[in-house]
């Protein structure tokens, strides 16, 4: 074809060039694997501050990241849950405390976890150090181990006529096989005696605390666990009934009625927890990255509580608290 008939075709449109750009290929979309135990709504706080942090990084859920939640009835059903979400291929799994972590951890060495509030995470050997995590394992900690001293202290000083206490401890939450030591040494110290009582079902706490009262102790610590965080209403009821004060590991359990609480801000944790899935999603390795220690912690006091109990709180006590409740 000639040259100028060519021009032609083209400028009267029989001929269509393709300069159309290639497709551009369909957004990624990650999946994260969320362990919880229900009921689910106990925990809205945590999954929003969560979901919050992943937006301020630019994860949007539905655009390019999806949130795979699987809630347990009892601890025991984790692993199968764990499993579940290792056969569904996640990019991460994210196991909030211990417990979720050994079940996750047994699931599977090769997909990144990610925690929010682990009590202990070198003393469990689920990180070989802080700085150097090593495995596939990583995340925030809140010093749970280290607390349960500075907990005691604040009770016995809220409680000073009192000799005698009751520690209400979890089998199933690994933490407390490190915990529990560390609280009765700290006892020791103090010249208290403690009543270590067990709890591992929420049906637990109304025969557990019954002991407590039974052994005449002054109030008691809760070693913090996913249980008697999510079962918080019941505990501080049953706390009420027996009329037993309490000292939690989480601020949500003082302002479910305990009477007061020492502890790292949950939800600011799982806030900064999203930092860990963004880098790894971004190709670093969980190996590599530090694990993070709590850096705010709240005293929580319930004063309508207290006044239920007939307890009279040291001024100087209330004086250094964060926030009271009345």
């Amino acid at each position: 074809m000639r040259r100028r008939d060519l021009v032609a075709l083209v400028a009267g449109g029989a001929i269509t060039w393709s300069l159309a750009a290639p497709a551009e290929e369909p957004t990624k979309v990650a999946r994260i694997g969320f362990l919880g135990l229900t009921p689910a709504a106990a925990s809205t706080s945590r999954v929003e501050a969560l979901q919050t942090g992943l937006r301020e990084l630019g994860w949007i859920e539905g655009k390019n990241i999806l949130i795979e939640f699987r809630w347990a009835p009892r601890v025991d059903q984790l692993p199968d849950l764990a499993a579940e979400l290792v056969q569904m291929k996640v990019d991460i799994i994210f196991a909030p405390s211990s417990t979720f972590v050994e079940a996750a951890r047994k699931a599977t060495q090769t997909i990144p976890i990610v925690f929010a509030l682990h009590a202990d995470p070198v003393g469990l050997g689920h990180v070989a150090s802080l700085a150097r995590p090593g495995g596939n394992i990583t995340g925030l900690t809140m010093q749970a181990t280290e607390l349960n001293t500075k907990q005691l202290e604040i009770l016995k000083e809220a409680l000073p006529q009192s000799t005698r206490f009751g520690v209400l401890w979890n089998p199933s939450t690994p933490s407390h096989q490190l915990g529990l030591p560390a609280t009765q040494a700290a006892g020791e110290t103090l010249g208290i005696t403690l009543i270590a009582v067990p709890a591992r079902t929420a049906e637990d706490f109304d025969r557990a605390l019954m002991t407590m009262a039974d052994e005449h102790v002054g109030g008691f610590l809760d070693l913090a666990s996913p249980l008697s965080y999510s079962e918080r209403a019941r505990l501080a009821e049953l706390a009420l009934k027996y009329r037993l004060p309490g000292m939690f590991g989480i601020k949500a359990n003082s302002e479910a009625g305990g009477l007061m609480s020492y502890a790292a801000d949950i939800n600011d944790l799982h806030r900064r927890a999203a930092a860990y899935i963004d880098k790894i999603l971004k190709g670093a390795k969980p190996a590599d990255l530090p694990v993070e220690q709590a850096s705010k912690f709240e005293r929580v006091i319930n004063l309508k509580t207290a006044k239920a109990l007939g307890i009279e709180i040291p001024p100087m006590l209330l004086a250094r608290a964060d926030e009271v409740i009345e």
